[in-house]
């Protein structure tokens, strides 16, 4: 039997998902103009909130739109908590720009569009099999320091590590330098210390990766091919997880689980 689907947090209002409306307009679904947050809920509550909102805050004002309310989206969070029930699974916050007229430029006044989504579930914290995308990750691009909804280089190389039988796809920059996988934050142990690719190489400031860093478990430094076919063991985080490398192009990955299980017990202490 198909479970209903959770409700929904549409700019102020709690709905059933079905009664939901996002204007046909909105430069977000036609155009990818905005940003989004993917959130864990552990225990009822949400994991480094502030620091989601730090990033969303960042993003939107990338793209030159409103700061989001800070207190508005707090309320709406926990009214959304409550009205799924939800003990553990995660949350998912997009802001768009909002309606506009056809063409590229936005509209002199902006009225954006939140939506907060639910899910019950987590992925899995089996490990995971890497594959080297052919697509590259555009380190010189403002997108790539920001969660924009235009995911598309992702996605393809997402795509690309599937017909390869892998479960996730790693993206080098331009420059042939390590920058993360297609959705999450690459961690190798080089010479018995953590590892994670700078934001300068292309690298998303991940929220847990900047845990990890903040906590000194974890060194910023660049990541070359070489490097990375020697490290003694590779991990992959985001904001939902963070799960072992078994394989990389079909070559087994050494193992560390005490190191993965240090790196987990730091990230959601």
């Amino acid at each position: 039997m198909t479970e209903a689907p959770l409700p929904i947090w549409l700019d102020g209002q709690i709905l059933p998902a079905a009664k939901a409306r996002i204007d046909p307009a909105d430069r977000g679904f036609l155009l990818g103009d905005g940003v989004f947050e993917t959130m864990r809920v552990a225990g009822g509550a949400l994991c480094h909130f502030t620091r989601h909102m730090d990033r969303l805050e960042h993003g939107a004002a990338v793209l030159h739109m409103p700061p989001p309310d800070r207190v508005a989206l707090a309320a709406g969070v926990e009214s959304l908590l409550a009205a799924c029930a939800l003990g553990s699974g995660s949350l998912r916050l997009t802001l768009t720009r909002g309606t506009g007229p056809r063409g590229l430029l936005p509209p002199a006044h902006v009225r954006p569009t939140c939506l907060i989504t639910a899910t019950a579930t987590t992925p899995p914290a089996t490990p995971v099999r890497l594959v080297m995308a052919t697509h590259r990750r555009d380190a010189g691009s403002v997108l790539s320091r920001i969660k924009s909804l235009n995911y598309l280089p992702s996605i393809l190389a997402r795509m690309e590590a599937a017909a390869m039988g892998a479960d996730d796809a790693l993206l080098l920059n331009h420059a042939g330098h390590v920058a993360e996988t297609s959705a999450s934050t690459l961690i190798a142990c080089l010479g018995g210390q953590p590892v994670t690719p700078p934001i300068s190489d292309g690298a998303l400031p991940g929220t847990v990766r900047g845990v990890l860093v903040d906590a000194g478990m974890v060194r910023v430094g660049r990541i070359t091919v070489s490097a990375l076919l020697q490290a003694e063991a590779l991990f992959t985080c985001n904001s939902l997880g963070l799960r072992e490398v078994a394989g990389l192009d079909g070559c087994a990955v050494a193992r560390r689980p005490d190191l993965l299980a240090a790196l987990r017990a730091c990230a959601w202490r």
